[in-house]
């Protein structure tokens, strides 16, 4: 663990924090392009490091999209979340993509729900057998 270049350091913690997102357009429309996913990439790179958090992983089809965010522990996913959306939206839309302008009307690009999985490190069954060996004091 002490050689792993993934685990970081705060001021008073050691942490390895992973999220996986998906985010569905509004309507589940099928408005997104190569060009309008490039350009997702950027955005989204750009607001995680607003948040100290990574950007690992990104893709996505025609209607949704993946994201793998490593990411500090005074960050809440649910805000982080918020400023990916929001930022995302905004700034697609000022880009002026024909393709989202003719399905999508209104200031909406992303459905209001989303899916959070944490993931990353060892499994549960590993932990949970780990905390059961621990040499309880008697």
């Amino acid at each position: 663990m002490r050689n792993n270049p993934d685990i970081r350091h705060g001021r008073h913690c050691v942490f390895l924090m992973h999220v996986h997102l998906v985010f569905v357009t509004k309507y589940r429309r099928e408005v997104f392009t190569k060009e309008i996913l490039d350009a997702l990439h950027v955005i989204f790179a750009q607001t995680c490091l607003d948040f100290e958090a990574e950007l690992v992983e990104f893709d996505g089809e025609d209607d949704h999209v993946h994201l793998l965010v490593n990411y500090p522990p005074k960050v809440s996913v649910s805000s982080l979340v918020n400023s990916l959306k929001g930022v995302s939206s905004r700034m697609v839309r000022q880009k002026n993509f024909p393709s989202i302008r003719k399905k999508l009307w209104g200031n909406a690009l992303w459905s209001p729900s989303y899916f959070a999985g944490s993931c990353g490190g060892a499994p549960i069954a590993v932990i949970r057998q780990y905390i059961e060996q621990q040499q309880t004091p008697h």
